[in-house]
């Protein structure tokens, strides 16, 4: 369920990895996927003091059409609910060009497999969400659906599998999907994860894939390093950020939070960072980092 080692499952460049995210596709969105091309994780921002976004697995599909897939391992202290929404808006809102009709938007589709619950009030997995009016429920749009797997749900599921009581087969391939992230690791529920690849041809795939890449060490360490040292980085540099922006507010002064993102970025200068880099880190522009 690390979101490093679920990008290299999917996104690595053999038969058993691409038909793994062309079959989870499928069965996510409820429709036959032809074909898929991974894109770019990066969506740079508008402004230059916008937030620079990194999805775990964006790709198009058939005609057009568009998914991100995250995984999240545990809640954070931030909103998942609107970083699922705001995920699958900035899709939505990326593919439109000047000049180009709105009528043209394609489909955007935003898959979330989390290893904890935001909604405690109900047992389904998953949970689709469009926009539509809030009495009648017709439907606003379907250019933009959610689709949220809350996995600890299925672990009453798996119990009654062990218990005799619940027969996979009896299970929607997405749940299966589910039931494979997060038990995979555990050795446990090795005859568990075996029968899902016997009944599954996408999770036989996955798995295929993902014992490869268990084998190729210098391409584990490497990316876990680069994904570790980025997202270490970037939290730091945002925590420090906001004390900054706390002490200012209790002493009076509103420059604090400036100086401490200067500093930041006069360290980055020193180290070599290009200014396009330092720009997306802090926010500053390209005149204030000369001038550094």
């Amino acid at each position: 369920m690390l979101d490093i080692v679920f990008k290299l499952l999917f996104t690595a460049n053999d038969d058993d990895s691409r038909e793994a995210l062309r079959l989870l596709l499928s069965d996510c969105t409820h429709r036959s996927v032809r074909n898929v091309q991974v894109q770019n994780n990066e969506i740079l921002p508008e402004y230059l003091t916008g937030k620079t976004v990194r999805l775990d697995i964006h790709v198009t599909f058939n005609d057009g059409e568009q998914a991100d897939l995250e995984i999240q391992v545990k809640k954070t202290d931030d909103d998942l609910k609107a970083w699922a929404l705001l995920l699958g808006a900035k899709l939505l809102a990326g593919q439109m060009k000047r000049g180009e009709k709105y009528r043209e938007a394609k489909r955007v589709y935003q898959i979330f497999f989390l290893n904890c619950e935001l909604f405690p009030g109900s047992d389904k997995v998953p949970r689709r969400y469009f926009a539509m009016e809030e009495t009648e429920h017709d439907k606003l749009s379907q250019d933009l659906e959610i689709i949220i797997y809350e996995m600890p749900k299925l672990k009453k599921v798996v119990t009654a599998y062990f218990e005799g009581k619940v027969e996979l087969k009896n299970l929607s391939p997405e749940q299966k999907w589910c039931i494979y992230f997060r038990y995979k690791g555990d050795e446990k529920m090795e005859s568990l994860i075996q029968e899902l690849c016997r009944q599954e041809e996408g999770i036989m795939r996955a798995d295929r894939a993902l014992s490869r890449i268990s084998r190729d060490q210098e391409k584990w360490a490497k990316a876990l390093f680069r994904e570790k040292a980025a997202m270490d980085y970037s939290s730091g540099l945002y925590a420090a950020g906001k004390a900054g922006e706390e002490r200012g507010k209790i002493i009076g002064d509103t420059g604090g939070y400036q100086r401490a993102k200067e500093e930041d970025a006069r360290k980055m200068k020193a180290d070599g960072l290009p200014t396009d880099k330092i720009i997306t880190y802090t926010g500053l522009s390209p005149e204030e980092i000369n001038k550094l």
